[in-house]
Formats: C-alpha cells, structure tokens, sequence
C-alpha cells in the first residue's frame, strides 16, 4: 500500500510539474507567515486524499501562487478533506481549504459536524463534487436500502465525503451506525478494501475524474459498478435546501456502459476571517485568469465558472474576494 501511494503521489507530481505540494496526512505546518497585514510568507493549502481532486488542483494552485504572487510560498498538504479542512483553519493549521458547500454551510452556521459556527470566509465557488457510490456486482447491492447489514467506506472520518454518505444512508431509512457495517477508509484504503472484497460498498465525494474511482473502475471493470443515489434526492432537499442537484457522471469518465444518474454539490474554497483581502483577490484572479493551467492538472477544474463564482452562501464572501469577483464580471 506504502509503494501505491508513493507512485500517486509521484504521479500527480508529474501532472503539476514542478508543483510545491507535499502530503502531510494533515500535519500541523510551521512558519506560517501570511498573516494580516504581512506581505509574503508560506502559505498551506488543506486539500483532501491524494488520489482526489482537491489534492491535485490544490497542487495546482499551490504552484500557480508560488510562480506568480511575489513573496509567498505556497504548498498543498493531502487531509481528511472538508471538516478536518475547516477546523484547521479555524486552529491556523492551514491558510486556505478545500471544502464542500454543504459541509462550510454547516461550519458558518455549527451544525452538523459543527458545534458552533466557524469564523471562515469563501474566495470563490469552484467546481461541483459528483457523489460516486460503487458497490461490488457480487454484493448484491442494487439500491442504498439494500446496504442494512453490508460492510461500506462511508469515507475519511471528518471528511465531506463521510457527511454526505452518512445523510444519504439516512435518506434512505437507515441508521449509519447500527444498519451498515460503517468503515471509515480515506480513499486510497478504500480502493483497496474495495479491491480485495473486504467492503462491498463505498461512498466517494470528488470532482470528474477521480485517479481513485479510475483505478478502481479500471482494475476490477465488471466486478464494480455506480449506485444510482438520485431517488434520495427529494428527502435530502427537504432537509437541507437546494444544496443537493441532480446530474450524471458521463459514460466515458469511467468508461462505462452508460451514464450515472448522481447528486451533485459545489465545493468552496475557504480562508479564516480576517485573511488579507488584498492577497484574497490576488488568489481569485489567478484562479480565473490561469484557469486553464489547472484544468491541465485535472479537468474538473472546468467547472469552475466565473458567473456562479459568488454563490457561497450562508458563507460570507472575503470582502477581497468579492471585489475581485466583482471585477471580473464586470469584464467583457
């Protein structure tokens, strides 16, 4: 397992070029020097499993601001994803994070996996997250109902991914800790709990591709397929709002038969209240004007679109972020 991640990590690498990202497991980082009113320093992208999307575009990023904001340093750290992300910045472990919008709603607001309502702003809307349920063909699976008594990766423990399993395993009757054999795997060990038939099933929250799901997809084929999770829909919008959408993964992300009808919700990029909004803005641009250089790290990042970029709420906008967003919907 030690050798499969070293080889994604070295993959990714390789897609990024020289990116400055290194994977921490979500280690504390030290010299963190951007601070308000400084000018320069490290800064520390929290991003989520390696071989995820947030990891990669997080790379990505943490490459575009080194090459190009004079003064700081930038790296990405591989994390438990959302929760662990928006607890760290609230502790200064981390300056900038991944999260999905449900997961930071629930931060600002504290609920959920919240206590009280984290002090996090947002830069910027970024690309949706597909819900990529796969069970095993010989599970004997074929709907979310069918997963009472079954053992299933509801994904890393304070992860988006694990917020989401758990709210759809409740939409669908069940009770996360007393129905489903609950085995809370980080992607990576997931891939191979799946691999190996010690689970027959799994929840997966990223952006299209995912290198996890393509490898999973690709080494078993017809042994693992997509759960259609889109009749829980109904129940998680009258619960939670319009946070949840429907839409499918296409045929050929995975090479597959057919498209996956699934439920779709935007990620957000977040920074702790207070962050320095001139270099707020000086993160949005760069995103927007430099956004086809992370699509060639991953091409999720299409879907980070300049017209839905302020619709973060209940998460407050950095007043930085908003002019510049501003500004660059004010451009022809």
């Amino acid at each position: 397992m030690k050798y499969r991640m070293r080889a994604t990590r070295l993959a990714v690498a390789a897609l990024v070029a020289a990116v400055a990202a290194t994977a921490c497991g979500g280690g504390k980082q030290t010299e963190n020097t951007a601070e308000p009113g400084k000018k320069g320093g490290r800064l520390t992208i929290a991003t989520g499993a390696t071989t995820g999307v947030y990891y990669q575009i997080g790379g990505g990023l943490a490459e575009l601001i080194s090459e190009n904001l004079n003064g700081y340093r930038a790296t990405a750290t591989s994390t438990g994803a959302s929760v662990q992300n928006i607890q760290g910045l609230g502790a200064g472990t981390y300056d900038i994070a991944f999260s999905l919008m449900d997961t930071a709603g629930d931060a600002v607001e504290g609920k959920g996996a919240f206590s009280a309502p984290q002090q996090v702003e947002a830069l910027t809307r970024l690309y949706p997250n597909y819900t990529q349920v796969l069970v095993r063909a010989d599970s004997g699976i074929k709907s979310l109902e069918d997963m009472k008594g079954k053992r299933v990766s509801t994904g890393a423990p304070a992860s988006g991914t694990e917020e989401i399993a758990n709210r759809l395993l409740k939409a669908a009757g069940l009770d996360p800790a007393k129905d489903v054999t609950a085995v809370r795997l980080a992607l990576p060990e997931t891939v191979d709990a799946m691999k190996d038939s010690t689970i027959d099933a799994m929840f997966w929250s990223g952006g299209l591709p995912t290198g996890g799901i393509t490898d999973l997809t690709t080494t078993l084929k017809n042994d693992v397929r997509f759960l259609d999770v889109t009749p829980q829909l109904p129940a998680l919008s009258e619960q939670y709002g319009d946070v949840y959408q429907a839409d499918s993964i296409r045929a050929s992300v995975y090479d597959q038969s057919a498209d996956v009808p699934t439920i779709v919700v935007p990620n957000v990029l977040l920074v702790k209240k207070g962050f320095d909004p001139d270099l707020a803005a000086d993160i949005v641009n760069l995103i927007y004007n430099k956004k086809s250089d992370l699509e060639k790290v991953n091409a999720a990042a299409a879907g980070i679109e300049a017209g839905k970029a302020n619709m973060v709420a209940p998460v407050p906008l950095n007043p930085g972020a908003a002019n510049a967003l501003k500004e660059l919907a004010a451009k022809p």
